[in-house]
């Protein structure tokens, strides 16, 4: 398939009563209210496609820039390819689409820490949500520990003076770090629970703010800390 035809065919899957709850998240116009599973049947065809993919994402379409995503070869991806992604993200694309690809490229942990840095509060999202995908896959012994520590400090001094999408991240890689990183368990239990409960304005949307004190605990109970996940694209 071409990108003509892949959006011939996201133009009839189009939903306007999805695409009110896709801007409601977040998603910027042009959207068209493609559900995922209809994006993953075009996904399971292409599979991987390098240049597919970035006319799809140029096409400034929501729904496309999603599946572009799904069927990008992370490990093509360059550091200019990756910058040019997320200065032309919502912030729903940035904490999804742009995280998982980064989190695949031979870039992931210097774009990441490069966009936290950034001024601009689209591509902090797109930083702290790649940073939590890096910990949940990669093994511990091959992850930067003391720089891990640093980042969540980070985001306790910071958080409380950040944009709501952007706190929204930043908890949950305080989370990914206590369930992903065992070495890691009690500092960030520590610092979890001096962040404590953070007040997110999520729009009208019905998206619960995880308490990460409970978060961790849960899965600590469940005897499931450290455990990886295989991967990040959903």
């Amino acid at each position: 398939m071409n990108t003509s035809e892949i959006l011939d065919f996201l133009k009839l899957k189009g939903s306007e009563s999805y695409k009110k709850i896709l801007l409601r998240h977040g998603a910027q116009e042009p959207c068209l209210g493609v559900k995922i599973s209809d994006l993953k049947v075009i996904s399971k065809k292409v599979k991987k496609d390098y240049e597919l993919s970035l006319e799809l994402f140029d096409t400034g379409i929501y729904d496309a820039q999603y599946l572009a995503g799904l069927i990008a070869d992370d490990a093509r991806m360059s550091k200019s390819d990756l910058q040019s992604w997320v200065e032309n993200a919502s912030s729903p694309i940035a904490g999804s689409t742009i995280a998982w690809v980064t989190t695949g490229s031979a870039f992931g942990f210097q774009m990441a820490e490069k966009w936290i840095r950034s001024k601009k509060p689209i591509q902090k999202i797109a930083g702290w949500a790649t940073l939590s995908c890096l910990v949940s896959v990669i093994q511990d012994e091959k992850l930067d520990l003391k720089r891990m520590e640093e980042l969540m400090l980070q985001v306790h001094q910071d958080i409380l003076k950040s944009e709501d999408r952007v706190k929204y991240q930043m908890l949950f890689f305080i989370i990914s770090v206590g369930i992903y990183v065992q070495p890691l368990l009690i500092p960030a239990k520590r610092i979890a629970e001096e962040i404590g409960q953070v007040e997110v304005d999520m729009g009208e949307t019905a998206c619960q703010i995880p308490d990460p004190v409970a978060y961790i605990k849960k899965v600590e109970k469940r005897g499931t800390i450290g455990k990886k996940r295989k991967k990040v694209k959903c």
